[in-house]
């Protein structure tokens, strides 16, 4: 069974509940964990070829615009636990206790692997009775009296605004009097109002209307495109920039008919994007692309690596947080990622980098002029960790990190019969040594002859990021690794020159940041898309902001479409 249907079913299962609630109430180098990728089973197994590879620009040109379209899209935690806190003031991350969510294309918002089973509805249920017991001690809904001879008018106030913000969009007559219909049948079993009212909010929280983010379509079998009403397009941009429901500046918006305006889109993107509730673009996209989600569960051999702690992976996961923070409001160029002369360390970072200690506990930003080996994310202490095994660099993961993460290329999983990377001949044997031996077998040749020069130029960097001219071995460094095309690498730097002037950079970034705003995988079908979108944001400026404003204006994020019966897997 397709995760998709599996969603469907699901669906009709929530629904169900959901209506009684109303009525009732290569070498064995395992890959970092954020690194998941659908299974032979999943959603669009079909990937699309490396952007270098795309249609020609003629081809593009007359292709048929294909928005495509997104499954029924479940809430994960994360968003789960922004939309309470900006619904009801609620802190206390009760997404945490929810069961993991399934990753897709690299992400955990990818709406065809968001399942819903029965745990995860229960989970639902009891954090909704939470939720509302704690908002209402805090006098979150004392905005009118419950009258004891006639509490419906203040009933129908509380539940209506409520309704609205919480499903995102206007409550239909019909919806509140189901929702008010509560304190009647609270007052008939001998309960207090309040009671009825209190039932009647935890419906909202388990009802699909706020579990989801519901898209219509005129004509679910017909493959025409449409434009998304300003209602679903206000939820598109609130959970791809905040992992949030929209504010209310956002709602007023979409209720008085102005999303369908270019210039209305990008004062909202502008604002959005100045807004704290931003750094969900930091912790939710970042975290994923570049793996500083993965820090948490890496663990460096403690009698190699011992001076790897707790106080260095939080600087470390702080820094490149930073840093791709400034990216988002900054002037720099999106592909400055790779390069960016400066960087955020604290005392404990800066001497683990070997950089002058700025004297402070907290992150200071720092300029790297003079100390070029830091520069980008290829010199950040995360990204080195975890694409590190535990006791040894390795050039496989992260010549792997770049070539998927980077320029879209990732190279197929190993063949199941491959054997690990071999110990040592020799005891002063150079990692460049052993992987020469290892790509000396001929299953191996194709994806390590790519992989491995990009790997190995970043030897000078070991399992923890630290800088280093030996190996554990005692043996000497060799950062040298050659390209199939004959590119000699020597180093770090070479290495950031060669992935900033790949052309298939702009092309990657934008598929990476599209596959997180639909929360879907890029297929085929989307390659022009991809590659105009990338277009427009480099003669744009090529800032962060360029790339997600040329995303949010395009047919791609503001128009969807149905699906055919032959469409259907």
């Amino acid at each position: 069974m397709t995760p998709r249907l599996r969603t469907r079913r699901s669906w009709q299962w929530l629904a169900g509940a959901g209506s009684a609630l109303l009525l009732a109430g290569c070498n064995g180098d395992k890959l970092p964990q954020a690194r998941v990728l659908p299974g032979e089973d999943g959603p669009g197994a079909e990937t699309p070829p490396p952007p270098d590879t795309q249609q020609p620009v003629d081809e593009c040109k007359n292709a048929v615009k294909d928005p495509g379209r997104v499954t029924l899209h479940r809430l994960n935690r994360a968003e789960y636990d922004a939309t309470v806190r900006d619904l009801l003031g609620d802190t206390t991350q009760p997404g945490r206790g929810f069961p993991a969510d399934d990753h897709g294309y690299g992400f955990d918002n990818n709406a065809d692997v968001l399942s819903m089973s029965p745990l995860l509805m229960e989970k639902y249920s009891t954090a909704a009775e939470k939720l509302v017991d704690a908002a209402w001690s805090r006098g979150a809904f004392a905005t009118c009296a419950l009258g004891v001879a006639n509490p419906e008018p203040c009933a129908r106030d509380i539940l209506s605004r409520f309704a609205r913000r919480a499903w995102r969009r206007p409550v239909t007559p019909d919806e509140v009097d189901r929702l008010v219909a509560f304190v009647a049948l609270a007052t008939r079993h001998g309960d207090k109002a309040e009671a009825g009212v209190k039932l009647a909010l935890r419906s909202v929280l388990v009802s699909p209307n706020f579990l989801f983010r519901i898209e219509k379509d005129p004509d679910p079998a017909s493959s025409a495109p449409h434009r998304l009403n300003d209602f679903e397009l206000a939820s598109r941009l609130s959970y791809f920039l905040w992992s949030s429901m929209p504010d209310e500046d956002l709602l007023a918006a979409a209720e008085a008919g102005k999303l369908d305006s270019p210039e209305e889109l990008e004062a909202q993107v502008r604002r959005m994007l100045k807004d704290p509730k931003a750094q969900a673009l930091v912790e939710n996209f970042a975290g994923q692309w570049l793996y500083t989600r993965a820090l948490d569960s890496a663990e460096p051999d403690k009698t190699l690596y011992g001076a790897f702690s707790e106080d260095l992976r939080t600087a470390m996961r702080q820094e490149t947080q930073l840093v791709f923070r400034e990216f988002i409001t900054g002037d720099h160029k999106l592909r400055d990622l790779v390069d960016a002369p400066f960087t955020y360390v604290n005392d404990t970072l800066a001497t683990h980098y070997g950089l002058p200690p700025p004297g402070s506990r907290t992150p200071v930003r720092v300029e790297l002029s003079t100390h070029r080996e830091r520069q980008g994310v290829f010199g950040h202490g995360s990204l080195l960790t975890v694409t590190s095994n535990s006791d040894r660099t390795s050039p496989v993961q992260r010549g792997v990190w770049v070539l998927e993460q980077m320029l879209c290329s990732a190279p197929p999983p190993p063949p199941p019969d491959v054997e690990n990377l071999p110990p040592p001949i020799e005891p002063n044997m150079t990692m460049r040594e052993r992987m020469a031996l290892h790509r000396s077998q001929p299953q191996c040749q194709g994806c390590h002859r790519m992989m491995d020069p990009l790997g190995l130029a970043l030897e000078n960097y070991d399992p923890i990021g630290r800088w280093r001219l030996q190996e554990v071995s005692g043996a000497p460094v060799d950062a040298t690794g050659e390209l199939p095309n004959g590119t000699v690498l020597r180093g770090s730097e070479d290495m950031r020159r060669f992935v900033k002037d790949d052309p298939k950079l702009p092309a990657c970034l934008t598929e990476h940041l599209l596959t997180y705003a639909l929360g879907r995988g890029m297929s085929r079908e989307d390659e022009c898309a991809v590659r105009e979108i990338a277009a427009s944001a480099e003669a744009s400026g090529g800032r962060l902001s360029d790339y997600i404003l040329s995303i949010v204006l395009s047919d791609h994020f503001t128009m969807r479409r149905g699906e055919t019966e032959a469409q259907q897997p």
